[in-house]
């Protein structure tokens, strides 16, 4: 007690320190920009609300012109898709040298799972249920793009989605809120550093604000229409999450709100992000979406300009919008010099806190930046993060580890396939580094015999439109027949087959929506003449969002989802396939039967005639023709090892609003192999004021127990933990009864009640 009483006057002294040092910078950077606006004519600071696109065009179908012209004119406040020091510093001193007041421009990019080392998909780094690791991911994205130039990053992207069939599902957690906003702050954390104007700090961008993650049929840039309930229980919390971070920009989305797109929405960027929130930080648009509001019907291109700056958007990216009507509508009067002023001086501050005031070069004069990319040591952990991310949904018969001792067919278009493994937004990736299964195989040391067996897909039209945005799909001279009867061939020679199958690249990401999330057919041909032949098959999975495997579930062994793993995928499948490492990853988002099922997610409410397992009933929620329930629920994934939970004991059954409770439960490894296991609380109200889902997560660790070894996890409930926005918005924890149930998914079967009084 005495020691903590001696510590306690230092730590007041440092949190005193560090609220002055703050309150210094932000008295120094207030002082700073105002002699800067001071000097500035209206176009320099609408100049300053741009961003404009130069390189290669990754986002969207346009990319702008006479940009050089346009910097020295001080038409410009940002660029996107130019990185390297050379590239970068070329355009910085136009901004520098050839305008009045040499303002600086940021420059971003989408480094959304890695830079150069390329990580697991972020549906695939939320599987492996450890916001730290993530967070380092981020750390290590941060430090790679600001050494080529880069100091602002569009992730994370937050998106709450329950739509598989939306491509975008790969760049976001999954379908939960809690965990979603424990991975946006990692995220932030991650890119931010502890000081923006650090050298290895990249400035971040939470996306899509908001909501568009509901996309009406999981169609990309669709409809998005729901209830302020659902948005501020489910949709609205990792946004909100990513602002307590302390993230310093926010990018609108393409979709309406309460029919108001949201990059003219008031309500949204205003009360909600500023007023509510207390953002502090600037807004920049989606790809030209100023101008696709008129499209959406909200007038002409002057008046979605108007409509987009009151609503509190601060820079325009690609549609040049704010350049080209603003002066206009000031003279007009139909928007005011303080809101332009507004918008200026946020962008300004982000430049200032990034320290571009006093380095415009920041990290563009150095030497070694090259030795910072791709290191050995970030290679590792790209390693780590794809084996930790990885879930192995069926092992039939212990199938998996493999013997190397044990002749392998490894079969499929993406087993000797560099091209895709790396998935959607590669930034400034190279094929030429990523490791593919075939050469882990290699590496390792496996016996095994090679056939690609199928293309990818033989539909020729889905075929053009994938290799006309990049896809680089090449097709096999032999015919798909051929194609099959080789690899049964090669099949017939091994003791196991591992099939590699999946989607490539270009079939999940933006703007790559399917109706169909099945194996594509060449693929589902393939995969039906390996199971025919008898030999047991490990079905090993890649791509960007959850498939449709009723077949494959019931007719392989083992099926073990990778998703789009990153640089270090084949080294990381390897370790999987013969474990060198265990398997640990959960699923982030629930495994449809059928497309039918969709939207499918496991914090769903209960009708008034819910359906309780008697098919024979006619009257209740169900399908004639398929479960209510999800192949593979949320919260699920298998291990080469067997986790035993002990009942769960309370510390008390009653809970005060003052006070806390403690569940605890003893997880046991009783199987053959050391390993980790996510263990993870879901609550139940019982009752309430509104509707409430069946289960919501609330809590989880990942722990590791050496096989034989058991270990008590304690769990710490409050009020706070309870709370939820009820029908006046309000965020309340009502009094009623309580159901905890704790276990190794959303389908936890040990269960014990309390009561909130």
């Amino acid at each position: 007690m005495r020691i903590v009483q001696k510590l306690i006057p230092g730590l007041l002294i440092l949190c005193m320190l560090r609220a002055n040092a703050q309150n210094t910078q932000e008295v120094k950077m207030k002082s700073f920009i105002d002699a800067l606006m001071k000097k500035m004519t209206l176009e320099e600071k609408i100049g300053q609300l741009n961003l404009l696109t130069i390189g290669v065009d990754v986002t969207g179908p346009i990319l702008s012109k006479d940009v050089e012209q346009k910097i020295k004119r001080g038409y410009v406040g940002a660029i996107l898709n130019t990185h390297g020091p050379a590239a970068v510093r070329k355009l910085q001193e136009m901004a520098v040298k050839d305008t009045r007041l040499g303002i600086p421009m940021l420059f971003g990019l989408d480094v959304i799972h890695g830079h150069t080392t390329m990580f697991p998909i972020p549906l695939g780094l939320a599987s492996s249920w450890n916001p730290d690791l993530i967070q380092h991911t981020a750390r290590i994205a941060a430090i790679e793009s600001a050494a080529d130039g880069i100091n602002w990053t569009y992730s994370p992207m937050v998106d709450i989605a329950r739509d598989p069939r939306w491509g975008r599902i790969a760049e976001g957690a999954g379908e939960d809120p809690y965990l979603g906003s424990l991975i946006a702050k990692s995220m932030v954390k991650g890119y931010q550093g502890n000081n923006l104007a650090d050298k290895t700090s990249i400035l971040a961008c939470v996306k899509h604000f908001a909501l568009y993650g509901a996309a009406e049929g999981g169609r990309d840039y669709n409809t998005v229409d729901m209830s302020k309930v659902r948005m501020y229980n489910i949709y609205l919390p990792p946004y909100k999450a990513a602002i307590e971070a302390g993230v310093g920009s926010v990018m609108t989305s393409f979709n309406e709100i309460d029919g108001i797109p949201a990059t003219g929405n008031k309500w949204l960027l205003t009360d909600v992000l500023r007023k509510q929130w207390g953002f502090k930080g600037f807004v920049v648009t989606d790809y030209t979406a100023i101008n696709e509001m008129m499209e959406h019907g909200m007038g002409d291109s002057a008046k979605v300009t108007e409509l987009a700056l009151k609503a509190g958007v601060d820079m325009d990216m690609v549609s040049e919008a704010f350049v080209d009507h603003l002066q206009k509508l000031i003279n007009e009067k139909r928007i005011t010099q303080t809101e332009i002023n507004t918008a200026c001086r946020r962008v300004l501050e982000s430049k200032f806190k990034l320290g571009l005031f006093d380095d415009p070069y920041k990290n563009l004069d150095d030497p070694d930046y090259k030795e910072k990319i791709l290191t050995p040591e970030n290679r590792a952990y790209a390693r780590k993060a794809a084996e930790e991310s990885m879930v192995l949904l069926k092992n039939e018969n212990n199938l998996l580890p493999l013997k190397k001792s044990q002749t392998i067919a490894l079969i499929g278009p993406l087993a000797d396939n560099k091209q895709d493994i790396t998935g959607p937004h590669g930034a400034a990736s190279n094929i030429k580094n990523n490791i593919s299964v075939m050469e882990g195989f290699t590496q390792a040391g496996v016996h095994f015999l090679f056939a690609k067996g199928a293309n990818i897909t033989d539909d020729t039209l889905l075929l053009k439109e994938l290799n006309a945005n990049g896809g680089n799909i090449t097709v096999d001279k032999k015919n798909p027949q051929q194609l099959i009867e080789d690899a049964v061939n090669t099949a017939n020679k091994a003791d196991v087959i591992v099939a590699v199958l999946g989607e490539s690249q270009g079939m999940s990401g933006e703007a790559a929506s399917r109706s169909e999330i099945g194996l594509p057919q060449s693929q589902e041909d393939l995969l039906k003449a390996l199971v025919a032949t008898g030999k047991p098959v490990v079905l090993v999975l890649m791509n960007g969002r959850p498939l449709t495997l009723d077949w494959e579930n019931k007719n392989v062994t083992a099926i073990l989802e990778t998703w789009f793993a990153g640089t270090e995928a084949g080294n990381a499948i390897t370790d999987i396939l013969w474990g060198n490492v265990n398997p640990s990853g959960k699923l982030t988002v629930s495994f449809p039967v059928n497309v039918g099922q969709i939207p499918i997610y496991y914090n769903h409410k209960n009708t008034g005639r819910p359906y309780k397992g008697d098919i024979l009933f006619k009257y209740t929620s169900r399908y004639l023709d398929v479960s209510n329930d999800p192949l593979f629920p949320f919260g699920f994934g298998l291990s080469y090892t067997n986790f035993n939970y002990s009942d769960i004991k309370l510390s008390k059954n009653i809970l005060t609003t003052t006070g806390k409770i403690t569940a605890t439960v003893t997880v046991t490894n009783t199987g053959n192999y050391d390993g980790a296991e996510v263990v993870q609380m879901y609550i139940r109200e019982m009752t309430g004021t509104i509707t409430r889902p069946v289960r919501e997560l609330k809590g989880f660790q990942k722990i590791f127990l050496k096989k034989g070894e058991s270990k008590n996890v304690n769990f710490t409930l409050d009020v706070n933990t309870l709370k939820f926005y009820n029908s006046d918005l309000k965020y309340v924890a009502e009094p009623g009864n309580f159901k905890i149930f704790i276990g190794g998914s959303s389908d936890a079967t040990h269960e014990a009640s309390f009561i909130l009084k």
